[in-house]
């Protein structure tokens, strides 16, 4: 189960003129319950004038090799108007507490022999260095190939350690760098990688059918250009694994919910369980936060897929879904965050 603790800031990198990178030191009695795989996040948990702000980081360091780690570290770039993000690049120093929940996410690759792939762009790039980072430490067979699009060489994240990396394993990770708004000295020229430029970008940098598993993260439109191109090149939809970090107000309109005149939801939240009815036009997490403050969630807009429950019992709609995997919609599991009552009774599991 999720749960949120105090960690102190160790270090604020700046990265670009509107990122920071946080090192959290972890006590040694909380160290188990912050164990991550490579590519896993953190949601994190402030108030400001009365109201409750979380918004969830991907860890951007390799995950430990057996040991549970005594620090974490993710990158925070600055959102237009962002609540936490503003407060992460103006007011967080060295020494301030901050509110942490335990390492949470899918979108992970256990370290393993193979030929892997990622297309990033901008702050996708931090889940993906964990990713990459861990795989090529701990497994001498494996290679990978990173694809990242930035807006400038100035606003690339992680730039010294992606070059670091690179020099540290330069026959086994291929990196390829691409500017939207700047033309390169050297490499490939300047523009957005769109399904069309991917489409022919990719057979020709790596064999595409021989790559065990492709990692796409960033904004919604890059992610979503890259799996069309993919999926055009017949590249299994196993194959492709996605995380999206930004998706613009009106992106994928939201389903039609026919909902019952009153319905009730009956929801098990580590080991408890309880039923409460559902009021008027509330989703499901919603209904269970009146009564369980404690359920897990973070941006309660289908990206994360913190709130991530199994559908035990009746059937719902979800709005919208960024986060979960056709895999797993078909084993069962929904956003709670997104999902509305179509029969009056629902029950979900929040422990599976």
């Amino acid at each position: 189960m999720a749960r949120f603790h105090r960690l102190r800031v160790a270090a604020v990198d700046r990265l670009t003129d509107d990122s920071v990178a946080l090192t959290l030191a972890v006590p040694t009695h909380l160290r188990e319950e912050y164990r991550y795989a490579p590519g896993q996040h953190l949601a994190l948990r402030r108030t400001a004038d009365g109201q409750e702000v979380r918004r969830t980081y991907s860890i951007c360091s390799p995950a430990p090799d057996g040991e549970a780690p005594s620090t974490l570290r993710v990158g925070v770039r600055l959102v237009d108007g962002g609540a936490f993000s503003t407060y992460a690049l103006k007011e967080i120093d060295l020494g301030d507490e901050l509110e942490v929940m335990t390492p949470a996410g899918r979108f992970t690759l256990p370290p393993a022999p193979g030929r892997y792939a990622a297309v990033v762009g901008g702050s996708g790039i931090t889940p993906v260095l964990s990713i990459a980072s861990t795989l090529l430490a701990r497994e001498p067979e494996a290679r990978f190939c990173l694809i990242r699009s930035d807006r400038t060489a100035a606003s690339t994240m992680f730039l010294e350690e992606v070059a670091d990396l690179k020099d540290r394993y330069p026959e086994r990770l291929q990196l390829v760098t691409v500017l939207s708004r700047e033309e390169q000295q050297a490499g490939l020229p300047s523009g957005r990688l769109d399904r069309e430029r991917l489409t022919g970008l990719l057979p020709a940098l790596l064999p595409v059918d021989q790559v065990d598993g492709w990692f796409l993260c960033g904004p919604y439109g890059l992610v979503e250009g890259a799996e069309r191109a993919l999926r055009g090149l017949r590249v299994a939809r196993s194959r492709i694994h996605q995380e999206i970090f930004h998706v613009d107000t009106g992106t994928a309109p939201a389903a039609t919910v026919s909902a019952p005149a009153h319905s009730t939801v009956t929801a098990r939240l580590d080991g408890r369980g309880g039923t409460w009815p559902v009021r008027s036009g509330e989703s499901l997490l919603e209904t269970v936060l009146r009564n369980r403050p404690d359920a897990p969630y973070a941006c309660k807009g289908g990206v994360c897929g913190t709130c991530r429950a199994f559908l035990v019992a009746g059937e719902v709609r979800m709005d919208r879904n960024f986060a979960l995997e056709s895999e797993e919609t078909e084993a069962g599991y929904v956003l709670a965050c997104q999902s509305h009552p179509v029969t009056e009774q629902v029950e979900l599991d929040f422990d599976r």
